[in-house]
């Protein structure tokens, strides 16, 4: 009887162990499955002196926290996978000596590739006046420069306008980015009791909305006109949240301190860098219960290249 006890005894152990056993693996499996593909745009870069290395799918490495994600794709951003939406957004409180820079713009518009599609508005009460919708007539879209207004609006918000844009913005497979041109400072939260450095919720709001968007932000700092853009502590301010904007987005921003640039040219011709090396990254990312915005971190251990994107991805739930 005794025997017979310890026969069930071990038996019962056996499959408690081979049921504990299996369920990581069978976790795992379903971890696998329900992996779904998410793709965003990269943009690399080295040193002025130095030459781009040839980079491949396994020089790059995806983590989010402290797992390493499975990458799927790394492509240049050339050939049938160049096609690129670049919107180019002048904030009408703009000083109208930023006249001085619209032959720099005009010149950058016509040198871009014919799959390219260029975009021109006005940011002034928090939209976007439409000067030109995209197209690939470059002639077109640098014709529709104007010069700023020089006034602010009823409520302007560089902000608010740039989020404007986003959601009127179609969904197409090509790569989305901005060039924003203003002193960033939001004239639409004047009287509010700001004094010195503060953060603005709205630079936060628009940088949520450029990455569930997949839009890339590059900014160029031009000051302002009125008694705000005189103002040492707002300019301050706009120049720091607009350099957030584009270090989140994953873009560039452009600064000569608090005053106007002598020209656009150096800018553009660095930005011009950036759109020529970037990549189209895919990974296999880890859905959750709703689709959201997802941290990684994107990085690669070949010597001398910097990788830049934007801080959070747009994840698909699993459901």
């Amino acid at each position: 009887m005794k025997s017979r006890i310890t026969s069930i005894v071990c038996t019962a152990v056996t499959m408690v162990a081979a049921m504990m056993n299996a369920a990581p693996s069978n976790a795992q499996e379903k971890g696998a499955t329900t992996a779904v593909p998410v793709t965003m745009t990269v943009t690399a870069s080295v040193p002025s002196d130095k030459r781009m290395p040839e980079l491949s799918l396994q020089d790059i490495a995806v983590t989010q926290g402290k797992q390493r994600l499975q990458v799927t794709e790394w492509t240049p951003a050339q050939g049938d996978r160049a096609g690129l939406e670049l919107f180019i957004l002048i904030d009408d409180s703009s000083n109208p000596a930023l006249g001085i820079h619209l032959d720099d713009l005009k010149t950058f518009i016509n040198a871009q590739p014919s799959t390219t599609s260029i975009g021109v508005g006005y940011m002034r009460n928090a939209t976007v006046q439409i000067a030109q919708n995209f197209t690939t007539d470059h002639a077109a879209a640098a014709n529709s420069l104007r010069l700023p207004l020089g006034s602010t609006g009823a409520y302007g918000s560089p902000y608010l306008s740039v989020i404007d844009l986003m959601k009127r913005w179609p969904a197409t497979p090509n790569r989305r980015e901005v060039l924003m041109i203003t002193d960033g400072i939001d004239r639409a939260r004047r009287g509010m009791g700001r004094h010195g450095l503060y953060t603005n919720p709205d630079v936060d709001s628009a940088n949520q909305v450029a990455m569930r968007t997949g839009t890339m932000i590059h900014t160029i700092y031009a000051p302002g006109v009125g008694r705000l853009g005189r103002n040492y502590w707002e300019a301050t301010n706009g120049q720091m949240s607009i350099a957030k904007l584009s270090d989140v987005t994953g873009g560039e921003s452009f600064f000569l301190g608090l005053q106007q640039p002598v020209s656009f040219a150096p800018y553009l011709d660095q930005l011009q860098k950036v759109l020529n090396n970037q990549y189209l990254l895919s990974f296999s990312a880890q859905p959750g219960k709703k689709t959201q915005l997802q941290n990684i971190s994107i990085n690669t251990e070949i010597a001398g290249v910097d990788l830049s994107s934007a801080d959070a991805v747009l994840v698909p739930s699993g459901n």
